[in-house]
């Protein structure tokens, strides 16, 4: 058997992170996998970069200068979008054309258009997308909110500056509603609330839907000397310390303002805390509003590095509106540091309510306080944090349902 994976990146992101661990899972489990990249960030020999570069960067640069016009020249909201009409044709590749599985992951910015995902679809080749976000089954958004109108066609978009009736999103939802119909395409959520946000979609009418989780390489998340960690992270060795990390903190989806009211409710209540922070800030006016002792290390990349701060803290607070996944909480718990999350999205599958993390009722920061206190009082024994996501998101659990899929899909 051989999958070719294709992603945007190879390890910035992430669906970047995601995707790379699977292609190594599956390379241990026996699997023939080469990986698809835009941006090829290691020397893997199977991991393959796209060239040439200067097409991939036109099409980036046409993607978003189209959403730029179309949005009246204003600059707001030209990342919260991808419209698909640019990118690169990958059929023709000797690593594609020789692949008996395409599995594609986060394909936008100037990767696939739609012109060409509808190329992949009819190429004969069975086609297996893991919904990394909800952008492969709404018109033009990653996230959609509140907004209902993918359940039938997008429309009026929201997320657009100039939303109408035959909008960016409604010519977007069309050229997928044409492409999808064209192939042998089955859809991957990455945990049940993804799944069900998807099955909304009038786009994934009539494919197959599977839950498979991200795979957590447990090997490498190991729990370290929480002392040593606080030493060499300058954090003094008494405190009470929450974590909260991603790509980019200030994000709007992440939830910064609702984490920061939550551990000022904490300290209100008279309970000393210090706050972990990884990942860029756009905005570094928010290190000012931090309620408590603070420690910020920036971007953080690899497996040990991330140990190591998980490793100094008590908790590891999720405060999103939602995560497809939630895989820093994964991460986390295999290093012995006790989850905190709001009861929407992918968290939803790995906390266990007051059995191994705390789910708060969505946009409570009252509640999420609550569950704050209770992670930094509960004092969950780490192994068996460990073994809860061990046994659920290891390796071999994740693998073993991809094969099984591909191997359905190529019967």
């Amino acid at each position: 058997m051989r999958v070719l994976i294709v992603n945007t990146s190879e390890l910035t992101g992430g669906a970047a992170v995601a995707s790379s661990r699977l292609a190594d899972a599956l390379q241990r489990q026996g699997v023939e996998v080469q990986m698809l990249v835009r941006d090829k960030q290691s020397e893997k020999s199977s991991t393959i970069a796209l060239l040439p570069r200067w097409r991939l960067r036109w099409a980036f640069l046409w993607e978003r200068f189209c959403i730029w016009v179309a949005n009246r020249f204003s600059l707001q909201g030209l990342w919260a979008v991808d419209i698909a009409n640019a990118g690169v044709d990958i059929t023709r590749l000797p690593a594609f054309q020789q692949a008996d599985i395409i599995h594609l992951h986060w394909v936008n910015q100037g990767l696939l258009s739609m012109r060409q995902i509808q190329k992949i679809l009819q190429s004969g080749k069975p086609v297996v997308w893991t919904l990394h976000d909800l952008w492969p089954v709404t018109g033009v958004c990653h996230h959609p909110g509140e907004c209902m109108l993918y359940h039938t066609h997008c429309h009026d978009c929201p997320q657009l500056q100039a939303p109408a009736a035959r909008d960016l999103a409604w010519r977007v939802f069309g050229q997928k509603l044409a492409a999808y119909a064209k192939g042998h395409l089955a859809f991957v959520a990455v945990s049940a609330w993804t799944a069900e946000r998807a099955r909304e979609s009038a786009l994934t009418q009539g494919h197959r839907i599977t839950v498979i989780p991200n795979v957590l390489p447990i090997d490498q998340f190991q729990p370290q000397d929480k002392a040593e960690a606080r030493r060499q992270l300058g954090i003094p060795a008494d405190a009470a310390v929450v974590v909260f990390g991603a790509a980019r903190l200030d994000q709007p989806l992440k939830g910064l303002p609702r984490l920061l009211a939550a551990l000022q409710k904490v300290v209100s209540g008279g309970r000393p805390l210090h706050l972990l922070l990884f990942g860029t800030l756009k905005d570094k006016s928010w290190l000012g509003r931090i309620p408590v002792p603070y420690t910020a290390v920036g971007r953080v990349e690899g497996a040990l590095a991330l140990s190591r701060l998980y490793a100094a803290a008590d908790v590891a607070v999720c405060a999103s509106d939602y995560e497809t996944f939630g895989q820093t909480l994964a991460e986390a718990m295999a290093c012995g540091c006790t989850p905190v999350s709001f009861d929407r999205g992918g968290q939803t599958d790995i906390i266990c309510h007051l059995r191994d993390g705390y789910l708060a009722r969505y946009g409570d920061i009252g509640d999420l306080a609550a569950g704050i206190r209770w992670a930094l009082d509960a004092h969950l024994p780490a192994d068996m944090l460990r073994q809860s996501v061990a046994a659920r998101f290891g390796e071999e659990a994740v693998v073993r349902q991809y094969i099984e899929l591909y191997e359905r899909l190529m019967a």
